[in-house]
C-alpha cells in the first residue's frame, strides 16, 4: 500500500500489474554522470538506504557492513553488472519486500492513484519460502477478475515461460502490455493447471459501490469497497451519506478481494465509522511508535458488520483490523491476507528504484498480522464451486446467493435488534 503523501509503501512485495505513474520522476544529471563514471557509486547508494532504514535487530541478522566490502571490492564495467550485484546483496536480507528496479522496472512499478489503470487487474506478490508467484487479489471487474482468477492462485507460467525463479519486476514485465493484447496466464490452483487467456484493457475503477438492501430488521445499506484508491474516501462519504438519508438501520462494508491500496484512504475511511482512538500505528527500526488516530467527522454509529477474506489485504486490513479492535464492527467470512511490512520507495541517481522495508504496521491493540492475517470474528468458508461461481457472476455477490453475505446480514440483523450472536464456523 502506498501513502502518496509521504511516500511510503505497506505491502510493497505486491505489484499492481497495469501501467500507471508512482511519482514524477527526473533524471539527475549530476548523479547520472556520476554513475557513468562508477557504477560503484549506485552499488554504496542502495547500501546506504538499506543501512539507515532497514528494519534489522528483530527483523533481521545480516551482517551489512561486511556486504558492503564485499561488493565495494568489486569492479565494475557497466550498470548492469552494478544491478546483478545489487540484486545479489539485497537477496541476502531474504526480504521479498527489498527489491531493486532498474529504470525500466521502476517506470513499470507506477500506481495511479486517479483510478485509471491499463492491464489486466491483479495484484502478485511472492511467497517467502517458495519464492512462487501468488495473486493477491483481482480487482472486481477487470479482465483478470472476470477470467475467472482468484487470490491465492499461483502462476506457474506466462505466454509459456515458467515463473520459476522469476521475481514480482520480471513477472509484471511480462504480464503488462498494450491494451487488446493478450497474455496467457497458467495458474495452479488445488493441485490443478489450468490456462487463463486474458484481453489487456484500460481499467477505470470505481472503487465503492453501494445499495439499499432488505433485511428481516428493515433496511441495511451494503457498501461494496474495491480498492483504496484516492477517490475511495470521497466516494464512501457519499454513500455513507446517501444511505443514511434513507434511514438505513445498520451496514454491512464488503472489503473481500479488496487488495489495499492508500494509507490515507484507509485511514480517512476508519474515521467515518470510529470516532476516535488509534486506527493502527507503525513501528520502525528506531523510535518510538507513530500512531494513526481517528479525526473527528465520524458519520455514522450504526451497526456495521465487515466481509473479508483472504484476499483482503493490506490497507483492508488496517481498516478492519482498527474497526474490529475498537469493538465498532464484527468481522465475518475468513481469514486475510496477512501483509503488514511498511516500504519506502526511493528513486535513484540512474533513473532506477529501491523499495525498502522500514517498519511494519500493528492494529491498536497491538497485533503484527504480517504472515497471519486478521481472524474474522465469524467464519464463514467458501467451497471451492462457491467461489468460481461467484467470481464469474459477480451480480450474485452481496445477495442471498453469496453465503458470506447471508451470515452477515444474520448478524447485523441480532445487532440492530440486540440480539446474542454465537459464534460458529461454517463452510456454503
Amino acid at each position: 500500500m502506498i501513502n502518496t503523501k509521504n511516500g511510503l509503501v505497506l505491502g510493497a512485495t505486491a505489484l499492481m500489474v497495469s501501467t500507471v505513474a508512482v511519482f514524477s520522476i527526473g533524471m539527475h544529471s549530476q548523479g547520472q554522470a556520476l554513475f557513468k563514471e562508477s557504477p560503484k557509486e549506485l552499488v554504496d547508494e542502495v547500501w546506504q538506504i538499506v543501512y539507515r532504514q532497514y528494519v534489522d535487530g528483530t527483523f533481521n541478522k545480516v551482517d551489512w557492513q561486511s556486504v558492503r566490502k564485499e561488493y565495494l571490492n568489486k569492479s565494475y564495467n557497466n550498470q548492469q553488472e552494478a544491478y546483478k550485484s545489487i540484486r545479489e546483496m539485497l537477496e541476502k536480507l531474504k526480504d521479498p519486500y527489498t527489491r531493486f528496479m532498474d529504470p525500466q522496472e521502476f517506470k513499470n512499478m507506477q500506481v495511479d492513484t486517479s483510478g485509471e489503470l491499463t492491464g489486466v487487474g491483479i495484484q502478485i506478490t511472492q511467497e517467502e519460502k517458495t519464492k512462487q508467484l501468488v495473486v493477491v487479489s483481482p480487482i472486481e471487474g477487470t479482465p483478470a477478475s472476470n477470467a475467472g482468477i482468484m487470490s491465492k492462485d499461483l502462476i506457474v507460467k506466462i505466454d509459456g515461460k515458467s515463473t520459476k525463479g522469476m521475481d514480482t519486476n520480471q513477472a509484471v514485465s511480462l504480464i503488462r502490455g498494450e491494451p487488446g493484447t493478450s497474455v496467457t496466464l497458467t495458474i495452479k490452483r488445488n493441485g490443478n493447471l489450468k490456462d487463463f487467456r486474458i484481453k489487456r484493457a484500460k481499467i477505470e475503477i470505481h472503487p465503492v459501490k453501494f445499495s439499499q438492501n432488505q433485511s428481516p430488521a428493515g433496511n441495511i445499506g451494503y457498501i461494496r469497497l474495491n480498492q483504496f484508491s484516492a477517490n475511495a474516501a470521497k466516494e464512501m462519504r457519499d454513500a455513507i451519506k446517501d444511505l443514511e438519508t434513507k434511514k438505513v438501520a445498520g451496514y454491512i462494508m464488503d472489503l473481500r478481494s479488496n487488495p489495499g491500496g492508500l494509507l490515507y484512504a484507509s485511514t480517512d475511511i476508519a474515521s467515518m465509522w470510529m470516532d476516535k482512538g488509534t486506527i493502527v500505528s507503525t513501528v520502525a527500526r528506531s523510535g518510538p511508535r507513530k500512531k494513526e488516530v481517528a479525526s473527528p467527522g465520524i458519520l455514522t454509529k450504526k451497526p456495521l458488520v465487515i466481509l473479508v477474506d483472504g484476499g483482503s489485504a493490506s490497507a483492508s486490513e488496517i481498516l478492519s483490523g482498527a474497526l474490529q479492535d475498537s469493538g465498532r464492527a464484527t468481522l465475518v467470512g475468513t481469514k486475510t491476507f496477512g501483509k503488514g511490512l511498511v516500504q519506502s520507495v526511493r528513486p535513484l541517481d540512474d533513473g532506477s528504484g529501491l523499495a525498502v522495508t522500514i517498519a511494519k504496521y500493528l492494529t491498536p491493540s497491538g497485533r503484527d498480522i504480517n504472515k497471519k492475517g486478521i481472524e474474522p470474528d465469524i467464519e464463514v468458508k467458501l467451497s471451492d464451486s462457491k467461489r468460481q461461481e461467484l467470481s464469474k457472476e459477480r451480480n450474485k455477490i452481496g445477495t442471498k446467493a453469496d453465503p458470506q453475505y447471508v451470515k452477515a446480514l444474520d448478524i447485523l440483523t441480532k445487532k440492530i435488534t440486540n440480539k446474542p450472536i454465537t459464534n460458529t464456523s461454517a463452510k456454503k
